[in-house]
């Protein structure tokens, strides 16, 4: 910014439409109620605008004679200007203005050249380029957040989510940009009603996304508050579940099942007429545990979760051979936190007892994947 200052603002027609465009993209950013710290902000508007301009050759036939500085300059104010009064998330805002001065660099050396046929095939290059850029720095942001862990399921899980609104953000960055350098900046307010129209649907998606977490929690506080399980034992359960899934290299999709499952997967016990001392089911003998896993799926069928979620839930006592790998998880870390959490065995112990029914009853990738976890500070269990 400094040095944009200093040698002065080019065009600044031209980066005053782009500011603002992406200043009124940022104020108009959403994150659904109740989707938790960790949901994704979505401000297409503002993200393609960033791309537009660090992709703007020319305006109305004329050459752009911005450079990459400007681009950072104009991006970083204008994102700090839209998000007066809620301030973005550092980490998110280092994503876009690293994501626009990759951009602008790589487009440097096209500014000046005459259009061609292969001129849109480039852009498409760039913006593929850019979008690996943004997935690995989103994986090592998330990385460190969750302090540590294999990066490369991180890495799989941002580029499985590139084809969702990342392909609208990048197709509306390069059309803006074809469509300014061919009709001038009157093209900006017509090609953002698609974003606009794409960013109202994400945001009613997630809101109902939300509002299903919220209702299969409150259904997992059900045993909690009857006093069959301890408390906070399905949201350990579910965090570590979730954990253990990421570090096996689950997609996102796989990762929320594994959620709702571990979240309801005592459901069952609400059927039974006298409660299991301390909630935990482990020790019960084999038939018990099936039993009370086919009650806990007949009432999760009931409540329309994804039939993936219910055959966790029903198939969580079989042997791990014959379970998905998502039922496979939620056992093994339902054992662990029922184990560590009995005084007279314990963490050390509970890993140790896993490790020894891994013949039959848990997968060992699953328990060394627990293992691993738990080594960088997983969640510990309560006692009774």
């Amino acid at each position: 910014m400094a040095w944009t200052a200093w040698r002065g603002v080019a065009q600044p027609h031209v980066a005053l439409a782009y500011g603002v465009l992406i200043a009124l993209g940022e104020a108009a950013r959403r994150t659904p109620r109740g989707a938790g710290a960790g949901a994704r902000e979505t401000a297409p508007v503002g993200s393609a605008g960033t791309l537009a301009y660090a992709l703007l050759g020319e305006v109305g036939g004329e050459p752009a004679s911005h450079g990459a500085a400007q681009v950072v300059a104009v991006v970083l104010g204008a994102t700090l200007a839209g998000a007066v009064g809620r301030p973005p998330a550092l980490d998110r805002l280092a994503r876009r203005v690293l994501n626009a001065a990759f951009a602008a660099v790589c487009f440097q050396p096209l500014h000046g050249c005459a259009p061609s046929p292969s001129y849109p095939l480039l852009l498409l290059l760039l913006l593929a380029l850019t979008a690996l850029c943004d997935a690995v720095l989103a994986a090592a942001l998330a990385r460190s957040r969750t302090g540590g862990g294999p990066y490369g399921p991180l890495l799989r899980e941002e580029l499985r989510a590139l084809p969702g609104v990342g392909s609208a953000i990048g197709a509306g960055g390069v059309v803006m940009a074809l469509a300014v350098a061919a009709a001038g900046l009157w093209a900006l307010p017509v090609f953002c009603l698609p974003l606009l129209v794409t960013q109202l649907s994400v945001h009613r998606y997630e809101a109902v996304c939300a509002t299903r977490r919220q209702t299969i929690a409150s259904l997992a506080r059900a045993t909690e508050i009857a006093g069959y399980t301890r408390p906070g034992h399905a949201r350990r359960v579910a965090t570590l579940g979730r954990a253990v899934g990421r570090e096996l290299g689950l997609s996102g999709a796989d990762l929320t099942v594994v959620e709702h499952a571990a979240l309801m997967h005592d459901i069952g016990q609400l059927s039974l007429p006298v409660p299991v001392p301390a909630g935990a089911t482990e020790p019960l003998p084999t038939e018990e545990r099936r039993r009370i896993a086919l009650l806990g799926g007949a009432v999760v069928r009931r409540t329309g979760v994804p039939p993936d979620v219910v055959l966790v839930v029903e198939r969580q006592a079989d042997p791990y051979r014959d379970q998905p790998l998502t039922a496979r998880i939620v056992r093994t870390v339902n054992a662990y936190d029922d184990l560590a959490g009995d005084p007279a065995c314990g963490p050390l112990r509970a890993l140790e007892r896993l490790r020894l029914a891994t013949a039959h009853d848990h997968e060992p990738r699953v328990v060394e994947a627990l293992a691993a976890v738990l080594a960088r500070g997983g969640p510990a269990p309560s006692g009774p």
